[in-house]
């Protein structure tokens, strides 16, 4: 890419110049790309920061000529119906760029969100057109889109399992709503697992002993569970 004009900075809407580049809305989000201008110039976009470039930035190249940036025509979703606040409530709820207008809302096309518009009364239609969705919460930014591949639309990727079963040779179990693991099987919501000290299971205080500080063993031989290295004290 060598000997290519560089674009090292943009001036938000700007306006007009001789040349243009247009570009979707997933390729407006860039930092460091070689692209070619409508006019046939190939350049070399190498911007500090990756930015998300709207209809009417100026790229401007190191030798002070300027490139207008022009949103692309792309495969839209136009959204429609007799309560638009509501709709645009239910797609921002999915955390998915939206652009709005008074009397329609543009997304791009996701079958999970067009069978959810479907079910709440929307009427949506396919098109073709320019996609200028807002921006973020300060204005000038992407809202990054999600791929929905399942019916849960956007429900956030932190979902973990947490009913752990931990077993340590010990012969009954515990049902805590939010329990610790003293080395019984416990069944809970969130366990948390606490490691015991050389050779202890309650506490792990000292060596060999189970720290539970309601008794002294001696050895393996304590409790109701002699022989094995069992603390035996039937918890």
């Amino acid at each position: 890419m060598s000997g290519l004009p560089v674009a090292l900075d943009v001036r938000p809407g700007a306006g007009a110049d001789e040349d243009s580049v247009t570009l979707d809305y997933d390729a407006r989000f860039l930092r460091r790309k070689r692209l070619l201008s409508d006019g046939g110039q190939a350049f070399l976009v190498d911007l500090a920061h990756t930015t998300s470039l709207a209809e009417g930035d100026l790229l401007v190249l190191e030798d002070g000529r300027g490139i207008v940036v022009r949103a692309a025509a792309e495969p839209l979703l136009e959204v429609t119906g007799t309560d638009l606040a509501r709709l645009a409530w239910h797609i921002g709820n999915r955390h998915t760029p939206c652009q709005v207008e008074e009397t329609r809302l543009l997304i791009q096309r996701d079958h999970v969100l067009l069978d959810m518009l479907d079910r709440i009364g929307a009427t949506v239609r396919e098109v073709v057109e320019p996609f200028t969705p807002e921006g973020g919460a300060y204005g000038h930014g992407r809202t990054h889109g999600h791929s929905h591949g399942d019916a849960h639309g956007h429900e956030h990727e932190h979902s973990h399992d947490h009913s752990h079963s931990h077993s340590h040779g010990h012969g009954h179990s515990h049902d805590h709503d939010h329990g610790h693991d003293h080395g019984h099987p416990h069944h809970h919501g969130h366990g948390h697992e606490h490691g015991h000290g050389a050779g202890g299971c309650c506490g792990g205080l000292g060596q060999g002993g189970c720290g539970c500080g309601r008794h002294g063993h001696g050895g393996a031989s304590d409790g109701g569970n002699r022989g094995g290295g069992g603390c035996g004290h039937g918890h």
